[in-house]
């Protein structure tokens, strides 16, 4: 369970949001609503240990997320909006690199088979120079496959993605939660499961 408590931030002497408290369990995916600003990125990235809220704590399985954040961190992977990937590494070795920074090492049969699940088995050898942003985004999709976490936060996954990537977001992520993960998720458009709303800013 992430047990979210009292959360307050801000960020440029505004602040975006306080008393800020929600539960996820498992089999639960939370979505994150509000206009540019609200403060969702925030949010994740607080939830993450990627940003220090004003107040407030995080708790993963009962316990304050501060206290063990390796632990933490072990359970959960975070896809930015921004892919963060390396230009000049292929899509295979992006992920492999990926994988190392989670402490989570995959053989070279693992990351193909994840590439192949978002439709880049061909290309996997390829310079993600040579990549659109669409492609792009599928490689950094491909850790959801590839790496094992309860916890998924993700942040506008739909982002750059044509129709069938979307439709592939909405599967990867119905699956996971069938599978008692949990996901905590800001999108613009509808995700395609079912889910709790939170709104910031509201």
């Amino acid at each position: 369970m992430l047990s979210v408590q009292q959360l307050a931030c801000e960020r440029g002497g505004k602040r975006l949001f306080s008393d800020l408290s929600f539960t996820i369990e498992s089999g639960q995916c939370v979505q994150v609503h509000g206009a540019n600003g609200a403060g969702k990125t925030s949010l994740l990235r607080i939830v993450c240990g990627l940003a220090e809220a004003m107040q407030g704590r995080v708790c993963w399985r009962g316990a304050d997320t501060r206290l063990d954040p390796g632990s933490f961190r072990a359970e959960l992977v975070y896809l930015g909006h921004a892919p963060g990937l390396k230009d000049e590494l292929s899509a295979a070795e992006n992920l492999d690199f990926q994988s190392q920074i989670d402490g989570c090492a995959l053989s070279p049969l693992q990351i193909e088979t994840a590439l192949q699940r978002v439709g880049l088995g061909r290309q996997q050898h390829l310079p993600l120079r040579r990549f659109s942003q669409g492609q792009k985004r599928r490689v950094a999709l491909a850790r959801l496959v590839a790496r094992p976490a309860r916890l998924w936060v993700l942040d506008e996954p739909l982002a750059a993605l044509d129709h069938a990537a979307q439709q592939l977001v909405s599967q990867l992520v119905a699956a996971h939660l069938q599978a008692d993960g949990l996901a905590l998720v800001t999108s613009h458009q509808p995700l395609g499961v079912e889910s709790m709303d939170l709104r910031l800013g509201a």
